[in-house]
């Protein structure tokens, strides 16, 4: 019948096996190495798999957001190029209408024009009557251009201004007070809602 050693033997057999046998211990140390550098690469492995998903999905996300701004751009220049086109057209219908109001103001005038000339045909016509008729056409139109923001430019006895006047000649002054001033009204100068439309052909005294 065996007898069995006590755990303290056992121990101290393997320690005296140890010492008779350190190849076995190295090879022992050695498979415990391996095992573990065997692990090790599986390791990075997934790390280098994981961070080459990262990658891929932040590179299609910035992708979907570059596509998401095109989109917004387009849609942005779509509206501004309708809007543009739509101003356009109502700058176009508006000056048209504009137009057509002022024309439609001009035409009682047109109309006392034609009666005046008519009257004119009359060989024993009143010529004071006709010249009556044509001051009064006059007014009229003045009148109505006025209310268009039209407004007869002041030169006559005014300091040349070239702002407002322009010389079409120069003349020695009448008055030594007029020197530089406008001593005569060739065409008169007209100004639209405080602009000047058409300078006022003046002679100035020198």
């Amino acid at each position: 019948m065996e007898e069995k050693n006590n755990p303290q033997e056992e121990e101290i057999l393997k320690k005296e096996e140890a010492k008779n046998n350190p190849e076995k211990e190295v090879s022992s140390t050695t498979e415990q190495h391996s095992e573990a550098s065997a692990e090790e690469p599986e390791g990075k492995k997934e790390k280098s798999h994981k961070g080459k998903h990262r990658k891929e999905d932040k590179v299609e996300e910035l992708e979907n957001e570059v596509a998401g701004l095109n989109d917004k751009f387009l849609r942005l220049y779509s509206e501004f190029d309708n809007y543009r086109k739509r101003s356009l057209k109502e700058r176009i219908e508006l000056n048209k209408t504009a137009s057509a109001d002022v024309i439609s103001t001009l035409l009682p005038v047109l109309d006392d024009f034609e009666r005046a000339l008519k009257a004119m045909e009359i060989p024993e016509g009143d010529v004071k009557s006709v010249a009556d008729g044509v001051g009064l056409i006059y007014n009229k139109l003045k009148s109505i251009l006025n209310q268009q923001g039209l407004e007869t430019m002041k030169a006559l006895g005014e300091s040349f201004d070239t702002d407002f006047h322009e010389a079409l000649t120069n003349i020695p002054a009448p008055e030594p007070e007029q020197k530089g001033k406008v001593v005569d009204v060739i065409q008169n100068g007209y100004m639209l809602n405080g602009k000047v439309i058409r300078y006022a052909k003046v002679v100035v005294g020198s």
